[in-house]
C-alpha cells in the first residue's frame, strides 16, 4: 500500500490544526484545508520540516457550496490520493435563533452538514473501491441533546453524530474505519469566537487541546465509532438518557448562557 495522505478541513488552528499533527507525527502526507491560506503554508512548512512528509495547502472556504467538489476535482487532476477524510472544519455562535441574521444560520449549516456530507460522498466512493481508508468525522458532545442559545450549532453536530453512526453500520469492511469525535468544549479559538469562553459550560468542562485530539485519533486508528475524550464528558450521554428532556433542555440553556 502507498504512504497514507490526510485531508483535514479546518486545519489552520484548534482541533484541526492538532489533528495535522498527530497524522504528521505518524508519517502521514497531508492536505490541509481553511481560508487562512498562509497560516497554512506556515503549518505545511513546520510539519514538512519536522516529519519529512508531504503536506498540500488549499485555501477554500467551505460556507461556499461548489468547494467540496472544487477540492476534490483538484486532488483528482493532482493525481493526489486521499487514504483518510477529516472533516473538522465547522463553527458555531451562542445566539438567539429568532434573533440572529439567518445567512449565518446558512453558513454555519453549509460548513457543519452540507459540506462534510458533499466531501464524505466524493471521497468515499474511492476507499470503497480500494477497500480500505477512513472517515474521521469531527462532532460534539453538543450532538447529545438539544441547546438552546446555541440551536443550530448544536442541532448540526446531532446530525454528524447520527450520520457517523450510520455509515459506520452501513460500512462492514473493517479496513474502512467511520468514526465521530465527539468532545467537549476544548481550549480553541472556538471559544471567543462562538462567545461561549465565559459560559459556565467552558468554566466546568473545559479540556485542553492536545490530549483531547489524542484520544479522538487513538480511538479512531482503532475504529471506535464514537469517541468522546475524558471521563466526565463520557458520562454525558448516559445522563441525558436517564434525565426528563424538559430538564435536559433547561440545563443546556443554563450553561449556555
Amino acid at each position: 500500500m502507498a504512504k497514507e495522505t490526510a485531508l483535514i478541513t479546518g486545519a489552520s488552528s484548534g482541533i484541526g490544526l492538532e489533528f495535522a499533527k498527530l497524522f504528521a507525527a505518524d508519517g502521514s502526507d497531508l492536505v490541509i484545508v481553511a481560508r487562512r491560506e498562509e497560516r497554512l503554508k506556515e503549518i505545511a512548512e513546520e510539519l514538512s520540516s519536522a516529519h519529512g512528509i508531504t503536506v498540500h495547502v488549499l485555501a477554500k472556504d467551505l460556507s461556499k457550496p461548489k468547494a467540496p467538489e472544487e477540492i476534490f476535482s483538484h486532488l483528482t487532476k493532482e493525481k493526489i490520493q486521499i487514504d483518510v477524510l477529516v472533516n473538522n472544519a465547522g463553527f458555531g455562535k451562542k445566539e438567539v435563533f429568532s434573533e440572529t441574521d439567518k445567512e449565518m444560520h446558512l453558513d454555519m449549516l453549509q460548513v457543519n452538514v452540507t459540506a462534510l456530507t458533499h466531501l464524505t460522498k466524493l471521497f468515499l466512493t474511492g476507499m470503497l473501491e480500494r477497500g480500505y481508508g477512513g472517515i474521521l468525522n469531527v462532532g460534539s458532545l453538543a450532538g447529545f441533546q438539544p441547546g438552546p442559545n446555541l440551536a443550530v450549532y448544536f442541532a448540526s453536530k446531532a446530525y454528524v453524530l447520527s450520520f457517523t453512526e450510520a455509515l459506520s453500520e452501513e460500512i462492514k469492511n473493517p479496513d474502512i474505519k467511520i468514526s465521530c469525535f465527539a468532545p467537549g468544549p476544548v481550549r480553541t479559538e472556538f471559544g471567543e469566537k462562538s462567545e461561549l469562553a465565559d459560559s459556565l459550560l467552558f468554566k466546568i468542562s473545559l479540556m485542553d487541546s492536545a490530549p483531547a485530539v489524542k484520544a479522538g485519533y487513538e480511538g479512531f486508528r482503532k475504529g471506535q465509532t464514537i469517541v468522546i475524550p475524558g471521563i466526565k464528558q463520557q458520562l454525558v450521554p448516559f445522563f441525558n438518557r436517564i434525565t426528563p428532556r424538559f430538564m435536559i433542555r433547561k440545563l443546556a440553556k443554563r450553561l449556555n448562557t
